[in-house]
């Protein structure tokens, strides 16, 4: 080989070195070296093979979520599937895969249909459940909200799955309430007029619209197009939500005080936990005690709890075929009406204790200028003659029975007004001009049996179990799964979310308490 060739061939080593270093003199200190550390390069391009099926482990929580959607009939879900084999057209996604896809993602605080498809490029779990596949946003987005009926049926099959491992009894419900987010702001929020004049703005715009066909870019034209008329149905549902709000029997005295979302029509201005208000859905759920299993929830526009007690009831017993044994709740749903109705279905209802609010009674008394001396408690009854007699010592006789409030009788009692005209204390007693009068109230027989029953330290003991259930279930839904606000609008797409949580939730207690427990020390 040729000089010439010699030093066309790449050096193996720069030439400082191959010179050697410069020795110290005597007397002189070494001089300290740079650190020698690995490069980063990032301009390459690389070949690797992926096990798939290694990518997580044998105790993955998506592998739990897999096995058991693979035990339940998606039935509802493939009935829907337009591609069909022997006809052309492109495969459909596996609703197996769809419901492990949103499952997995709402267990990863996911919400998102594009951070899904965007984790599914990456993530080693999405990556195992697709197979190294991506599926697109839209695909996901329209899955999620499609299919109420197939969820429905999808959550009451894993009711059942879960009551044959013995985590779901049915012999105590706790029932509560929490309030979440909707996809609305507060300052979308606006009164009729408002509303109305926003509404012409929005037809207007619409009928300016040309032909989107002879506009140069069509797809964003018909965007454009779309946009405008999904804001015009959402302010015609406005005003139809307006009328609602109005004739609802909670409804602000004053009418301009009455408003509705534009872009939330559905959704509710409610008290929220930090003591603002806010737009909100109000959640129910019913949890089992024996393994805080989730056995119901539904979603309402009611900021108040007191009419939910019932539709929660039905809830559970569609769900799971029977009603709950004893349904723990708290003072919120402890109403009269709630106790009969509760008896009526044969649920033992376990609440608050109902006491009397004697300082509101006082208060009330107060502002009337009634003196303490002549509070209802100071008059003396006498069963025997079914009077009342008063601090002067005049009697008021009984009048009449009203039964104008469901659950109680109110008995009357009624001074002749010529007792109380003359009477020394008239200024202290505040009778009005035909008398002092007085109220009895006297529950029927079964509030009477539900208040007794309250009094009992099994009661007492089976009302102190609420707040850890229920608390425990809407603070996992909340912090674990990122159930703060919703991602869709409207109330049926926003139950699917709840649904979807609830799913999510319940399969979660399966992996902790049941398939993980399976597996062998090897597996773990």
């Amino acid at each position: 080989m040729s000089d010439a060739s010699e030093t066309r061939q790449p050096a193996m080593w720069r030439e400082s070195e191959l010179q050697p270093e410069p020795q110290p003199l005597p007397g002189q200190a070494e001089p300290q070296r740079p650190p020698r550390l690995q490069p980063v390069n990032r301009n390459q391009l690389m070949w690797r093979a992926v096990d798939v099926e290694k990518l997580v482990p044998p105790d993955h929580l998506v592998r739990a979520i897999w096995d058991l959607v693979g035990q339940l009939d998606l039935t509802g879900y493939t009935a829907e599937v337009g591609s069909v084999e022997g006809v052309a057209g492109r495969p459909a996604y596996d609703p197996r895969l769809l419901v492990s896809l949103w499952i997995y993602a709402y267990s990863q605080k996911l919400g998102s249909a594009r951070e899904v498809a965007r984790r599914c490029e990456y993530d080693p779990a999405f990556q195992w459940l697709t197979g190294m596949e991506v599926v697109n946003h839209h695909t996901l987005a329209d899955f999620r909200v499609q299919h109420a009926k197939a969820l429905d049926e999808l959550f009451a099959q894993l009711l059942g799955v879960l009551s044959s491992e013995g985590l779901i009894s049915l012999e105590q419900v706790v029932h509560d309430g929490t309030k979440v987010k909707a996809s609305a702001s507060g300052k979308s929020f606006h009164r009729e007029n408002t509303l109305r004049e926003h509404l012409e703005a929005a037809r207007e715009r619409v009928g300016e619209m040309g032909d989107p066909r002879q506009e140069e870019s069509s797809r964003r034209a018909a965007a454009r197009e779309r946009a405008r008329r999904e804001k015009v149905e959402r302010l015609e549902q406005a005003l139809q939500e307006m009328a609602k709000v109005q004739a609802a029997p909670e409804a602000h005295a004053e009418p301009s005080q009455r408003r509705v979302s534009e872009t939330e029509p559905e959704a509710r201005l409610m008290k929220e936990s930090n003591g603002g208000c806010g737009p909100c859905h109000n959640v129910q759920i019913s949890t089992d005690i024996a393994h805080s299993i989730i056995v119901g929830a539904s979603v309402t526009q009611a900021a108040s709890d007191h009419h939910e007690l019932v539709p929660a009831i039905e809830e559970v017993e569609r769900q799971t075929g029977q009603p709950p044994q004893h349904l723990v709740v708290d003072e919120g749903y402890t109403t009269r009406e709630n106790i009969l109705v509760a008896a009526e279905k044969g649920v033992d209802l376990i609440g608050s204790t109902m006491e009397p609010k004697a300082q509101a009674s006082a208060r009330c008394l107060a502002k009337r200028g009634v003196d303490p001396a002549f509070y209802p408690d100071k008059f003396h009854y006498d069963a025997t003659t079914n009077t009342y007699t008063c601090p002067a010592g005049k009697q008021l006789p009984y009048q009449t029975t009203k039964h104008d409030r469901l659950g109680v009788e109110r008995h009357v009692y009624k001074a002749r007004a010529t007792d109380c005209r003359a009477c020394a204390f008239h200024e202290k007693c505040f009778p009005g001009p035909r008398g002092r009068t007085l109220i009895r109230s006297e529950n029927v027989p079964v509030v009477t049996a539900y208040m007794a029953k309250m009094q009992t330290d099994a009661a007492r003991a089976l009302y102190r179990l609420r707040a850890p259930v229920a608390e425990f279930s809407n603070l996992w839904l909340k912090t674990k799964l990122g159930l703060r606000q919703f991602c869709v609008r409207g109330l049926p797409k926003v139950r699917c979310e709840v649904l979807w949580a609830c799913l999510t939730y319940n399969i979660q207690q399966w992996y902790r308490l049941r398939w993980k427990v399976r597996l062998t020390p090897d597996q773990v």
